[in-house]
């Protein structure tokens, strides 16, 4: 229990449902959708649509998203939304072009919005309200605004440097990021949602609202066409497993990389790690190096499904105790080599369960912060950037090529035990999020932590040369660590952001809600 003399959050406890995520009005919506009758499906795509109205810098309907979910019979199910590079581009044109990166706040950073096609299936396959209900709410605040709240107005002015052209004219108040308070709206969105609602995902793929992105992405050099919206598919996969002290993670299989979270726990296996100070040196510095090495073995290996052949080498014992082996427990090792592809800093993600145990993990991204920076004309559908995750290296399993999926960081997770799902979570944070996964799990099963304890403790993470280290370390941590050859900073933004709801045996759900961020976990 915490200590109540300090700041901080209590879980929030209900029976009958329960939605946890990053802004207050989509946790509210959720709620409101399962007393109308709705399942969790329903409450977790009317949420997620409409935190692309409340957070717009970082999710919306040009973006993709991945949904794990539980059924009645506690079978977990996978369905991957994310889309696929135009047809037409290949990663030989941005070589020729000079460039080792995919430029990314470039039309040939955005791939096929894969969000909408994914919800509107899930929609008609899982949910039970219909999608004109789910869409309703989003569409009544895009056209009546949202005032901006605290942490989101911090990452809009941090993030709006990106927007170019008629994305500033959209996503800017008199030419200014706006501030708290300030009431945002984006009817252009309500009329696209509306007809969504109204005719379904051919409304946004193929008709007179594809041929509105197709336009501004071929006006800004992109080479995607009609036949790469229409064609857009979203697709079922199975979930990827592994065990930590009894407790089962459930991850998606790439092109997302919750195998790197897999990675992690099963190296941290071979680590006293319940015998550490869960905030100190030594727990901090093995976290750092199975992180480097897990991830270096990720930029290697893990790309489009179609073209990642070594996913069970992974996810293999030997491959973690090996890999376990190289860490020193006294001694900084170098970081990983820098990828060309890139990542980013956040998300949203969203979790619902209902009344009758279903439980949803949802995470829907445009992956910079306000993605590539390109709206349309018409509607101001801001284009996600997710291409970017690519790389331009020749032969790479996650080289730029016509129709592949790039590499996601991505990931929507879900604890199981003894073959029976208890736990959906999401840690969001962009490159973090496998190290957020694995220490989320650790600081459950190894310190005795509930959900909301594990989200508010202090993170860091050892990414791109600099050991980032939240506030809440101590002075005597941050030397020690530095002794050891880490280069330790401050981040400027807390690292992430995390929900989680924990279906407990007795039928009580106990939702968790990270405060670094404005949202909230609601139960009835």
């Amino acid at each position: 229990m915490r200590d109540f003399h300090q700041p901080g959050r209590s879980p929030v406890l209900a029976t009958s449902g329960m939605c946890a995520t990053s802004h207050p009005l989509a946790a509210q919506v959720a709620v409101e959708t399962l007393k109308a009758g709705g399942n969790a499906m329903d409450a977790a795509i009317a949420g997620a649509v409409l935190l692309g109205i409340c957070e717009p810098q970082m999710t919306g309907i040009g973006g993709d998203c991945f949904v794990l979910w539980s059924d009645a019979s506690g079978k977990i199910n996978a369905l991957n939304g994310s889309g696929r590079a135009p047809s037409a581009l290949d990663a030989a044109d941005l070589r020729a072009e000079g460039h080792s990166v995919v430029p990314p706040q470039s039309a040939h950073a955005v791939t096929i919005p894969g969000a909408i096609d994914a919800f509107c299936t899930l929609s008609e396959r899982v949910g039970t309200l219909g999608l004109d209900r789910l869409l309703a709410p989003a569409i009544h605040y895009a056209e009546q605004g949202i005032p901006v709240s605290q942490r989101v107005a911090f990452d809009w002015a941090s993030d709006s440097s990106v927007l170019q052209g008629v994305a500033r004219d959209k996503f800017m108040i008199d030419g200014k990021s706006p501030s708290t308070g300030q009431i945002f709206a984006a009817p252009g969105q309500a009329a696209v949602l509306r007809k969504i609602a109204n005719q379904g995902r051919d409304a946004f793929y193929t008709g007179e609202i594809a041929e509105d992105m197709v336009s501004a992405l071929n006006a800004a050099g992109g080479k995607h066409s009609l036949a790469d919206f229409a064609t857009t598919a979203c697709t079922d996969t199975t979930p990827i497993s592994s065990t930590y002290k009894g407790i089962e993670l459930f991850e998606h299989p790439p092109n997302g990389h919750g195998a790197t979270a897999n990675l992690i726990l099963n190296m941290l296996k071979h680590f006293d790690v319940a015998n550490m100070d869960p905030f100190g040196t030594e727990r901090t510095h093995i976290e750092a190096e199975v992180t480097k090495l897990a991830y270096d073995t990720r930029n290697r290996l893990i790309g489009d499904a179609d073209y990642t052949t070594r996913l069970d080498h992974m996810l293999a014992p030997e491959t973690a105790a090996a890999l376990a082996a190289l860490v020193n427990p006294n001694r900084a090792m170098d970081d990983p080599a820098a990828l060309s592809e890139q990542v980013h800093k956040d998300t949203i993600y969203i979790t619902v369960v209902d009344r009758d145990g279903m439980a949803v993990s949802l995470i829907y991204s445009i992956f910079h912060g306000f993605g590539s920076g390109i709206a349309t004309d018409k509607y101001g559908i801001l284009l996600h950037n997710r291409g970017a995750g690519f790389t331009v290296e020749e032969g790479h399993p996650n080289e730029l090529k016509g129709g592949k999926r790039p590499m996601h960081t991505i990931i929507p997770g879900m604890l199981a035990k003894d073959g029976k799902p208890f736990m959906p979570f999401g840690v969001m944070g962009g490159a973090y999020q496998a190290t957020g996964h694995s220490r989320f799990v650790t600081n459950i099963v190894d310190f005795g932590m509930d959900a909301q304890t594990s989200i508010d403790a202090p993170r860091a993470f050892s990414d791109n040369g600099d050991m980032k280290l939240e506030r809440g370390y101590s002075d005597t941590v941050r030397a020690e660590l530095a002794d050891m050859g880490h280069k330790v900073v401050v981040p400027e933004t807390p690292i992430g952001g995390a929900q989680a709801i924990e279906i407990h045996d007795s039928g009580v759900l106990e939702g968790a809600s990270d405060p670094r961020k404005d949202g909230c976990a609601l139960g009835y």
